[in-house]
């Protein structure tokens, strides 16, 4: 092993992620991915290879996405 390094390490975010991390990163099982996002999202194919940008799941995740009680104005701390 060499000497520790002084520089921190580089974290880099993915821009995409392969249908099991894909499906992770919403919360949901890889056949509730398939069965609900999959055909709303784009994907990166090369080959068998299959990538969902991360955009791409964010995007989905926000026209998905819905007040379970209602859309409430004024509240504390928050803004409408």
């Amino acid at each position: 092993m060499g000497a520790p390094s002084s520089h921190p390490a580089l974290v880099i975010a993915p821009i995409a992620l392969a249908k099991p991390d894909a499906a992770s990163a919403l919360g949901m099982s890889i056949d509730s991915f398939e069965r609900y996002v999959m055909a709303q999202v784009r994907c990166i194919r090369r080959g068998r290879l299959r990538l969902f940008p991360v955009e791409e799941l964010r995007r989905w995740a926000d026209e998905n996405a819905e007040w379970l009680l209602g859309r409430r104005t004024g509240m504390a701390g928050h803004q409408s």
